[in-house]
């Protein structure tokens, strides 16, 4: 079976790493894909082999934690988790701000020694209050063979803390030299940027699922059961299948189900019901006894009584917010790139700051050795690597987010990807094109106008255009006769068209295309079309369409607006670009400053040093410049 969790604890993509190579080692697990973003693991598992506590227990064993409780629990942890965040940081600036002043003189405490010692205390109670999580984290992946962010955290701010303290108490004279210094300022300092890094990213993330909430918030929380002719608002989760509810004017309709009675000032059999959240359209749809009705649509007119039919996990709304949720969690791509260069990254850049210790210490002896010391430091501090790993998960969260706000729901990462490619593009007619007129009686149909039996759905010509205007053909292929098909394709402005074809024909001509190296997309929203849309680089079916077509695609679109594929292709190139931007920016921040952290700059005459604690500040900033650069989606035409 396939479940998603929350995990607790990830900082970076070696985080990330770690706990999907966790999980997948656990005999039973087939699958696991976690999401550093949304802070999710997606895991496919045989549960006569292997229960969620069991993963539990294996990721609590290296410093992380699987929420395997309900899930309204999740929102309060995260929250919680939010909250010590915030706690922590404050106390660590507060902490931060007095050992600077201690350093700078700022404060008189009688003496360099008894400043050096209460600045050894102050920085002591930061370690331990407000960055444990690091040293407990670091120490357990330690023991398990795990590097990660933790692990350069903690081992800076260790080893500056315990050079720091060794000269306090025995620095001067030692190894012949004179004057030595204290860097209790940089211990405390790594500490406080590197949790107001923290605490902005995840505000900033919270940002980015702010789609994902929007979707949420359209699942209303109380209904109006109707039982022996007594009405009573009960909560969402004790309505079953079956019970009678009651819905007016203005309100939403609670779950899944059918009409049994409605009524408006329009019309005494019909109520009328917005359904643009789900579909897009515009206009409100009267429904009369036995329609369907769907969890999360408002009812704009009139009033209806309904009987429950889907409730809970099982609604409409519900299984669009999971799939969101789960192509939100997956990885695309270009993702496995940035994480095969995340499993190698901390071991490098500890490579690095030890390689960087020996070399000025080589260079000058132990007059050198606090450079040596500070500057391997700050190479482990400047590099730690939650740029990398935020730079393509955080785009594609916010991408597939406003894919749903645009009712287009993506299946996964590599399918928001991939539609950026395509140059050729197979429309079915009947259902996905046109829609069928279904006033009209079907046995006389043959002999009615290529019009009359169906009409072209709104802006579909429009829609053709754009997509013909970003370099994209369109083949329209239908099973009707030739003067229909004719008719229809020059409305829209498709040259390239075919009659009385066949679901092997449709199969055919995107095999054909792609030999010819064309990337295809297929759209389509019947049985028939499912094995092109199963074969086609994109494949695209419509909502209102047969459930295989549904169950083969990559995309889905919830309503009738065709203008919804060229804009599916703007998203994806608008969505790739801003990936390639911050993996761009991630690893250039990192050849940039780890020389510059090792003090390179000074073979060049150039008397310059980065100290650890701005090192930390611009690990935080790089952090947080790449969930801005994404957030940018947020608001960017499509």
């Amino acid at each position: 079976m396939k479940q998603t969790f929350p995990v607790v604890g990830m900082a970076c993509s070696s985080c990330q790493a770690h706990v999907e190579k966790t999980l997948r080692a656990l005999d039973g697990v087939t699958s696991a894909t976690v999401s550093l973003s949304s802070r999710h693991a997606v895991v496919d598992y045989d549960p006569a082999l292997v229960m969620p506590q069991r993963m539990k227990e294996a990721l609590n064993a290296i410093g992380f934690d699987l929420i395997i409780e309900e899930k309204h629990r999740v929102e309060e942890l995260e929250r919680g988790e939010y909250r010590q965040l915030l706690r922590q940081m404050l106390v660590a600036w507060v902490l931060a701000a007095l050992v600077m002043a201690l350093s700078m003189g700022w404060i008189n405490v009688g003496g360099r020694d008894a400043a050096n010692q209460l600045s050894l205390v102050l920085a002591l109670v930061s370690m331990t209050v407000c960055g444990r999580s690091f040293y407990i984290k670091a120490a357990k992946q330690a023991c398990h063979r795990l590097l990660s962010m933790d692990t350069l955290v903690a081992l800076s701010t260790t080893i500056a803390f315990v050079f720091s303290a060794v000269n306090t108490f025995w620095g001067d004279g030692l190894w012949g030299v004179g004057t030595w210094h204290t860097y209790f300022d940089a211990t405390v300092m790594i500490i406080a940027f590197v949790l107001t890094g923290r605490v902005l990213e995840q505000r900033a993330r919270r940002a980015t699922a702010g789609s994902l909430r929007r979707l949420m918030s359209l699942a209303p929380k109380t209904a109006r059961l109707v039982r022996d002719d007594q009405i009573n608002d009960v909560p969402i989760a004790t309505i079953t299948p079956g019970d009678m509810l009651e819905v007016r004017a203005g309100e939403k309709i609670p779950v899944d189900g059918a009409v049994v009675q409605a009524e408006s000032f329009m019309t005494a059999d019909a109520a009328y019901i917005d359904e643009s959240m789900l579909t897009g359209e515009p206009s409100p749809v009267a429904k009369r006894r036995s329609d369907q009705v769907l969890a999360g649509t408002i009812l704009r007119q009139g009033k209806l009584l309904m009987r429950a039919r889907r409730t809970g996990e099982q609604t409409a709304v519900a299984q669009m917010i999971n799939q969101v949720r789960q192509a939100q969690d997956s990885k695309a791509p270009v993702q496995r790139v940035a994480d095969r260069m995340a499993a190698v990254f901390v071991p490098t850049v500890l490579a690095l700051a030890v390689l960087t210790f020996f070399l000025w210490f080589l260079i000058g002896g132990t007059e050198r050795l606090a450079e040596a010391i500070l500057s391997a430091v700050t190479v482990m501090v400047v590099a730690c690597p939650c740029a990398m790993g935020l730079a393509t998960p955080t785009a594609l969260m916010v991408g597939i987010g406003r894919a749903a706000e645009k009712n287009m729901l993506v299946r996964d990462a590599a399918a928001l990807e991939n539609i950026r490619n395509i140059d050729a593009l197979v429309i079915d007619k009947t259902g996905t094109l046109t829609i069928p007129n279904q006033q009209v009686d079907f046995t006389k149909a043959d002999s009615l106008p290529i019009e009359v039996r169906e009409s072209l759905k709104p802006h579909a010509a429009e829609a053709m255009k754009r997509l013909r205007d970003m370099g994209i053909e369109v083949y329209l292929m239908s099973g009707d006769r030739d003067e229909a098909v004719a008719h229809w394709a020059q409305l829209t402005g498709i040259v390239h068209w075919q009659s009385g074809v066949k679901p092997d024909d449709k199969e055919a001509l995107v095999r054909q295309l792609q030999q010819e190296g064309h990337r295809v997309a297929m759209v389509g929203d019947g049985v028939n079309d499912s094995a092109a849309i199963a074969l086609a680089d994109v494949g695209i079916a419509m909502a209102k369409g047969a459930d295989v077509a549904i169950d083969v695609a990559q995309l889905t679109l919830m309503g009738d607006d065709l203008r919804r594929l060229p804009e599916a292709v703007h998203l994806s190139r608008h969505t790739v670009s801003m990936i390639h931007q911050n993996l761009f920016w991630a690893f250039i921040y990192n050849v940039l400053a780890i020389p510059v952290a090792a003090g390179a700059l000074r073979l060049f005459g150039i008397n310059f040093q980065l100290t650890p604690m701005w090192a930390s500040a611009l690990m935080a900033c790089s952090s947080l410049s790449v969930v801005l650069n994404s957030l940018r989606l947020r608001n960017m035409k499509v």
